[in-house]
């Protein structure tokens, strides 16, 4: 069972990386990492009362895979992000990897999300506003890229309470 400790941390040098593509000859990996990030999402839930979403490398599946819980789970593969709109929010956003550190970020409003999903079928998703801003957050882990290199300035950082 996967749990808070399993969560890579603000640090560890697998976090920059860039993942590789899930092939389609992995396939059935993909429920054995699907239990694992649900898994560690739940265990977030309990002790911080966030997560929304985790991205595979953050437990150290190199792979360009994420999970989603929202009005239901979400399994995306190799997603890619079209149609960014020019319209742009603020918001102060949060990390499983860092559960205790808040930064403001500016993200893009609204995105269409390609992807491919548990079972290869090819998906496509218009989002906005906080799912477009989870979205993205976790599309960024894929690419090794953290909220705290997305930071508006030197100021945009603060402890959650």
């Amino acid at each position: 069972m996967k749990t808070i400790h399993d969560i890579l941390k603000l640090g560890d040098p697998r976090l920059y990386e860039v993942c590789d593509p899930v092939l389609k000859s992995e396939l059935e990996q993909v429920p054995i990492w699907t239990q694992q990030l649900h898994e560690a999402m739940e265990d977030i839930r309990k002790a911080y009362g966030f997560g929304r979403g985790i991205a595979a490398p953050q437990l150290g599946i190199m792979k360009r895979m994420f999970y989603l819980n929202l009005d239901k789970p979400y399994i995306i593969l190799n997603p890619e992000l079209k149609n960014p709109s020019e319209e742009m929010f603020e918001l102060w956003d949060d990390c499983m990897s860092f559960p205790k550190l808040l930064v403001k970020v500016r993200r893009h409003q609204s995105l269409t999300l390609s992807y491919r999903d548990q079972n290869w079928t090819l998906q496509e998703w218009k989002v906005s506003g906080e799912n477009s801003e989870l979205i993205q957050h976790e599309y960024d882990h894929l690419d090794g890229v953290l909220c705290t290199m997305r930071a508006i300035d030197q100021k945009s950082f603060r402890w959650k309470e």
